[in-house]
């Protein structure tokens, strides 16, 4: 047997809705055009009384990472390469330059050089460097990590000279920063040579205050005290560097217990050189030889930071840290706002959903009108709405 058919009310009522839809949309075909048209017509003319806005553009490539001169010193490093590398470990991205030129040294610079609290006609410093970073856009391409500069002004000249002033700025304060992976390893090498010049001079003047003693020097040759002597070097240039790795690896990671080995293999070495040393010495000269050793100690320390700081000032120097502009910014010649034909359409696109949307809705309120319950419940949200508001 077959079911009957849904002659559906569901479906004659959709229709009918549809029907009416179409009728209310008929029966308002002027204020669907109208309307809308004349609200694009405003926004065209409100449009024309905005003042335009020009935008400066310039693009610069920051300084690049090149192959480092210290390269070819790590094999003369021993335990000290691996303190290098944790040094160099600071990249060189266009991140960071991104970061400088968004920073409020920058911008207090411009406020200052541009009398922007004047120009914004803001009182405060803050406000004035809001009212900049709204003007300013700073993006940059991951393939090619050059950075673009956009200013927005009204004054196309001054558009230009804050694009311009943007890079200056950015270079005045490169100097002043180590932002370059040469500029972090130079500044780290030159606190340590600092460090290990007086280490070297105080041992130094301990030295020759203990007195020269000829058959201390014959009983031990001054080979051997340097070998102690570069062994303690390695030695302390590998706990050092122990140290660093801790806080960035486990304790498990097999980099660390390889320098945890090599660490335990010259502090052997360094037991079986000082027990040879302390055979050969005698008690009269075993103060001297102490100090001869702290001497050699620090003078070979010192040469191995002198020789990382000066291959950091080469590769420093090298790269320059120098920020290459590759488009200055010009006064534009065409406003990048407002776009007033944009404006009027969207406009009128707008107004024509809007009055859909009302005309709609005073359709469904007169049905609602129509039925005496509808009609009962909207006089009732009325009377509770003039309640409130009273």
């Amino acid at each position: 047997m077959d079911e009957p058919q849904s002659t559906g009310p569901d479906s004659d009522e959709l229709e009918i809705s549809l029907l009416d839809l179409a009728l209310v949309l008929a029966e308002n075909i002027w204020v669907l055009v109208l309307a809308p048209f004349a609200a694009g017509l405003v926004a065209l003319g409100i449009a024309f009384l905005i003042p335009p806005t020009f935008t400066a553009t310039t693009r610069i490539l920051p300084p690049q990472q090149q192959q480092s001169a210290a390269a070819g010193l790590v094999s003369q490093l021993g335990a000290l390469s691996g303190l290098a590398g944790a040094a160099a470990g600071i990249t060189n991205s266009a991140d960071t330059y991104i970061a400088l030129i968004n920073s409020s040294t920058v911008a207090d610079r411009l406020v200052e050089r541009f009398k922007l609290k004047d120009l914004y006609e803001v009182k405060f410093g803050e406000d004035a460097r809001k009212a900049l970073a709204g003007s300013t856009r700073v993006t940059t391409n991951r393939k090619d990590g050059v950075i673009v500069i956009e200013v927005d002004d009204h004054d196309p000249g001054r558009a230009a000279d804050l694009a311009n002033a943007y890079v200056d700025e950015l270079g005045n304060l490169n100097q002043t920063l180590a932002v370059t992976e040469a500029a972090q390893r130079r500044l780290f090498f030159e606190n340590q040579v600092k460090r290990a010049k007086d280490d070297l001079t105080q041992s130094e003047v301990a030295l020759r205050g203990s007195g020269v003693s000829e058959a201390t020097l014959k009983t031990v040759p001054g080979s051997a005290l340097a070998m102690v002597a570069e062994l303690r070097a390695k030695i302390t240039m590998q706990e050092v560097t122990l140290a660093s790795m801790r806080g960035f690896m486990a304790d498990a990671n097999p980099k660390f217990k390889r320098v945890q080995q090599e660490l335990a293999a010259l502090r052997a070495q360094l037991a079986k050189a000082g027990e040879s040393e302390r055979s050969k010495a005698g008690g009269s000269g075993a103060e001297y030889i102490a100090k001869y050793r702290d001497f050699k100690y620090h003078e070979m320390l010192f040469e191995l930071m002198v020789k990382q700081f000066e291959a950091a000032r080469l590769d420093e120097a090298r790269e320059g840290a120098v920020i290459q502009v590759i488009d200055a910014a010009l006064p534009p010649e065409r406003k990048s706002k407002p776009k007033k034909a944009l404006i009027a359409v969207l406009t009128t696109v707008l107004a024509f959903f809007v009055v859909v949307l009302a005309l709609f809705v005073r359709r469904a309120l007169r049905n609602a009108a129509a039925d005496p319950e509808t009609a009962r419940k909207l006089a009732y949200l009325r009377g509770c709405l003039r309640l409130r508001r009273t």
